[in-house]
């Protein structure tokens, strides 16, 4: 069976195609940049993009599960391609579309499919333990971390257990037309992750915790545009249950318990040591 990976090179993307691969499924991978794809050599590398869906329509042939994003680009610009997507996959003969979605309201690419003869699944997952890769620099550097809402609660998610998630719905039948919350196994702080990531490098780490209007101002000197940070503000300083509250989906779908932060933490060590 052929699999297709829109936004291959992504955090979500790449360990799918990595799961994939393990599985011994035939990979096609999406990017608009082939040459930091870095596949194995099985995996077909396909340059294209999303926000031009006519670059990449040959590499729909054969293909019985598709996964997408629902943005197109660097700056999250949800997709106003949808439509033309839908259109190719049906008449390719796709089976079978997963969508990483990161809320909000829906788009072209998921009206689309909600109005489809497509097996469609949306995946809704919380906070990325990857997103903790921000402190990299600041820890190895100062052994500091300098954020706003060190005590937000969070169901944070490994990133594999995503992909995990996104390649059952793909391989197996059974889960068109169905949306998943997908969040990790524990409900944690910032705090308690930075905790964490000290006790795994073996290193002392300061916790800094800034106010809502450095936070914002830290967010605008690294480029954010303003509807992001009123979007970090919201996630961050009122996080809605479904942030904090653990769902059964990883459990249920791939039956086995999430992966705890601490493991994440092991995996990427090196990356927060001096």
């Amino acid at each position: 069976m052929t699999i297709l990976v829109a936004g291959a090179t992504g955090t979500v993307g790449r360990q799918l195609v990595k799961q994939l691969v393990q599985a011994e499924y035939v990979v096609r991978a999406l990017t608009r940049n082939p040459a930091k794809a870095n596949f194995p050599a099985q995996v077909e590398v396909i340059e294209g993009d999303l926000t031009r869906p006519a670059s990449w329509a040959a590499a729909l042939e054969g293909v019985v599960g598709l996964h997408l994003i629902n943005f197109g680009g660097d700056d999250y610009t949800p997709l106003q391609t949808g439509a033309e997507i839908v259109e190719m996959a049906t008449k390719a003969g796709v089976k079978r579309v997963t969508v990483l979605r990161g809320g909000g309201e829906y788009g072209t690419l998921e009206n689309a499919l909600t109005a489809s003869s497509l097996d469609w699944t949306f995946l809704h997952p919380v906070e990325f333990m990857s997103n903790m890769l921000e402190w990299k620099e600041s820890i190895r550097e100062a052994g500091m971390v300098k954020i706003p809402f060190v005590h937000r609660k969070t169901a944070i998610v490994h990133e594999a257990d995503i992909a995990a998630v996104a390649a059952t719905a793909l391989c197996e039948t059974g889960h068109g037309g169905k949306t998943y919350w997908i969040t990790g196994g524990e409900v944690l702080t910032p705090a308690q992750m930075v905790q964490t990531i000290s006790s795994v490098i073996g290193r002392d780490i300061r916790l800094v915790e800034l106010s809502e209007a450095q936070a914002r101002e830290q967010w605008r000197e690294q480029g954010f545009p303003d509807e992001v940070i009123e979007f970090f503000v919201w996630a961050h300083g009122n996080t809605p249950p479904e942030g904090y509250t653990v769902a059964p989906t990883v459990q249920q779908l791939t039956g086995r318990p999430p992966r705890t932060f601490a493991q994440w933490a092991a995996e990427h060590a090196e990356v927060f040591r001096t």
